[in-house]
């Protein structure tokens, strides 16, 4: 005898059953969507290492975000591309800023339908590239980089992030 004599199929046999004992589902409502914002460009530019993803414009990003809305996501994470880049990361801090100016963007478009969430890492506002700030022997010095992200933070807060984000407090 070859096949099983019991063949457990009967609570997969419709699409009623199978959502009744689902162990997991994944909603719209559950996902976050990742979105980059590039200061100073007109058109949405490809990013390279991640097929199918760009760098919104401004005007870009609202019509993602209207969209991403409208599709009942869980939220929208802005990561913001700026034109000029220092050792300080001072585009960060800006309230003018492309990251800043783009939550403020978002959440005049949206209101309450999309919680609006921010990274809170600098390697994007750094011209080192790293998260944080970097000390005279070139490590990262963690706690100026702390001070900076707190204040950081407190941009984001006032330009009406629902909240920040930063892979570095995890």
């Amino acid at each position: 005898m070859g096949y099983p004599l019991v063949r457990p199929r009967r609570l997969r046999r419709t699409p009623a059953l199978r959502r009744l004992v689902a162990e997991t589902s994944v909603e719209p409502s559950q996902l976050v969507l990742p979105a980059f914002v590039r200061e100073g460009i007109s058109d949405p530019v490809p990013v390279s290492s991640m097929p199918g993803v760009v760098q919104h414009s401004r005007e870009a990003l609202r019509k993602v975000a209207a969209e991403a809305a409208e599709a009942g996501l869980g939220g929208i994470m802005l990561f913001g591309v700026p034109a000029h880049k220092d050792a300080t990361g001072s585009a960060a801090l800006d309230p003018d800023g492309i990251l800043n100016v783009a939550i403020a963007d978002v959440v005049a478009e949206v209101g309450d339908a999309l919680p609006v969430m921010a990274d809170l890492c600098l390697d994007e506002f750094t011209d080192h590239g790293h998260c944080g700030l970097l000390a005279a022997d070139g490590s990262v010095d963690n706690d100026a980089t702390l001070e900076v992200y707190a204040e950081m933070a407190l941009a984001q807060a006032a330009a009406a992030s629902t909240m920040a984000y930063s892979p570095e407090t995890l």
